[in-house]
């Protein structure tokens, strides 16, 4: 009997115990508010702009906690971003008082050093628990906010096809190895891996709540490290603010483990604000602040503020220089379908698989400004912009190509360039940012047949399957069929013929004819005000462009 009172008491000890335990768990006497950006590209005055951002925040910070993220791309995309080399971007964050940052690909585009030195300019922390040199992360893998007791984690991740997505050199050592990585394999399981150890650690730190800040998005040439992949691998993370897609999904899905994760984007250049919310009593929603009117909301509504403020002064000594009307068009150039629509009724981007006016329109101006190369190479990832009918500035032609690259000429067989085609084509019918443009050259391809192409770890092109039959066909150089053992003199730019940029390795070792002659907005500015006489319109009409490369599939 003493025995069995003993044990009754113990038991009601431990209950006593549990119950003050959960009763003693912190919680939260107001709301969390985490509103995140992705994919801003310099968007300063876009969409909501800045300044529009910072009014949302001080207006939500009288009833609720908030906190600001931002999920990469922000410092490069306009001029501000290209002729201040992303300080000026940093400089306005700091202003409206970002909390944390991750890395996006595009974080990169001014060169390894650069970045982190801007990194050193913030006065918020950068997070990534996958970015690292010779296998040491070079930031925290996270970092954790806490409020009334309650801690929150925010895990960093960023986009394994970064070293292919900005400039592969960015990444190598002096003798052409890469140093720099994102634990990318062809499995995703280095990542997923990564991923759960920054997730496990935050809540071994006490962690209540996990978030991942992400740079993934859904495309399928990302795959194995899209968001349903890792989150589909790993458990433990609540929800994942995702960008690098630019799209606006929000989803629930399960994780490995069976339990619900929020998953939301925000689209791109501050068209939409992100908002996670934190309830009191623990429930996790999500939803944007979107902005649809043509105007933007600081300029509509008249919004002053310090960001607002630091807004102009970025802007203030490039607006002259960008307004100049330097050309003009009598068509549309596009970088998206005219006619075709999604079902939520945004544009469809054709730039990185279709054919397009603008696209021929920078190939042209590439083989024009070549001093004689046979064919031209410029890839879609690297045209971000349309451009309407109307007076060209400078602002408008810069944004087309923000990135800085150069115009550069080499010597390659013609087996080479069929490589490089097949790699063009080899994600279709999804997108790519490496999907060509082409001028001197004209080709057919079959994308119901399996691409031949193998790829490594980094998503580099490594050969041809053996025995595969290719996508690609009917190629001609200047109406005459290609011979892959001939010499051809190709024209695009450093990024892809020199740095391996999008994974175009076939061209490695060719001898290299002019070296970075000139900026390819220079490139494109140039034939348009020089060869063109300042006019675009005959034979740019057909928003398709001119039949240059043409889908034989089943499906036509």
């Amino acid at each position: 009997m003493k025995k069995l009172l003993g044990l009754i008491l113990a038991l009601a000890l431990v209950l006593s115990c549990a119950a003050f335990a959960e009763e003693a768990a912190p919680a939260l006497q107001k709301d969390l508010v985490i509103l995140y950006t992705s994919d801003a590209h310099c968007g300063i005055d876009q969409g909501w702009g800045y300044a529009g951002l910072y009014a949302v925040k001080e207006s939500l910070s009288q009833d609720n906690y908030v906190l600001l993220v931002d999920d990469g791309d922000a410092i490069q995309g306009e001029p501000i971003g290209t002729m201040t080399k992303g300080e000026a971007l940093i400089d306005i964050m700091n202003t409206v008082g970002y909390d944390i940052a991750i890395p996006g690909n595009h974080e990169f585009d001014y060169g390894m050093e650069r970045f982190l030195e801007l990194t050193q300019k913030a006065n918020f922390p950068y997070i990534s628990c996958n970015f690292n040199k010779d296998g040491e992360l070079i930031f925290a893998p996270y970092a954790i906010k806490e409020f009334d007791g309650v801690k929150i984690a925010f895990v960093g991740i960023t986009t394994p096809t970064t070293p292919r997505s900005s400039t592969p050199k960015y990444f190598m050592n002096d003798e052409g190895e890469f140093i720099y990585g994102f634990m990318q394999d062809e499995t995703g399981e280095a990542l997923y891996a990564a991923v759960q150890k920054a997730v496990d650690d935050a809540r071994a730190e006490g962690a209540q709540y996990v978030i991942a800040m992400a740079h993934l998005g859904d495309e399928d040439e990302c795959r194995p490290w899209r968001y349903l992949d890792v989150i589909g691998n790993t458990a433990g993370i609540d929800a994942l603010l995702d960008g690098h897609s630019h799209d606006t999904e929000q989803v629930v899905m399960k994780n490995k483990d069976g339990q619900d994760v929020v998953r939301t984007a925000c689209g791109t250049k501050l068209a939409h604000i992100g908002r996670l919310t934190i309830t009191k009593d623990g429930q996790i929603s999500s939803e944007l602040y979107s902005w649809n009117q043509p105007i933007a909301a600081p300029k509509m509504l008249g919004i002053q503020n310090a960001a607002g403020e630091a807004v102009t002064a970025a802007t203030g000594v490039l607006n002259e220089k960008l307004a100049e009307v330097v050309a003009s068009t009598t068509v549309d150039l596009i970088i998206y379908d005219p006619v075709a629509k999604t079902d939520d009724g945004r544009s469809v981007r054709i730039i990185r698989n279709t054919e397009t006016n603008l696209g021929d329109l920078c190939a042209d101006a590439y083989l024009d400004q070549s001093s004689g190369a046979d064919i031209a190479l410029v890839n879609g990832g690297g045209i971000r912009v349309s451009i309407n009918k109307g007076d060209i500035t400078l602002n408008d032609i810069l944004k087309v190509h923000p990135f800085g690259n150069s115009l550069t000429v080499i010597e390659a067989t013609g087996q080479q360039v069929l490589d490089a085609l097949e790699w063009s084509v080899h994600a279709m019918p999804g997108e790519f940012g490496g999907f060509d443009h082409v001028a001197g050259l004209t080709f057919e391809f079959d994308a119901t047949i399996p691409s031949p192409c193998t790829q490594d770890d980094h998503g580099f092109f490594t050969g041809m399957q053996e025995g595969v039959e290719r996508r690609v066909r009917n190629v001609l150089v200047a109406g005459e069929p290609i011979d892959p053992a001939k010499l051809y003199k190709v024209v695009s730019h450093d990024y892809q013929l020199l740095d391996k940029g999008d994974g175009y390795t076939m061209f490695e070792g060719a001898t290299v004819l002019q070296e970075s002659v000139k900026l390819d907005n220079q490139v494109l500015i140039d034939y348009i005000t020089g060869t063109l006489g300042g006019v675009v319109g005959e034979g740019y009409e057909n928003p398709y462009g001119q039949g240059r490369i043409v889908s034989v599939g089943a499906e036509n």
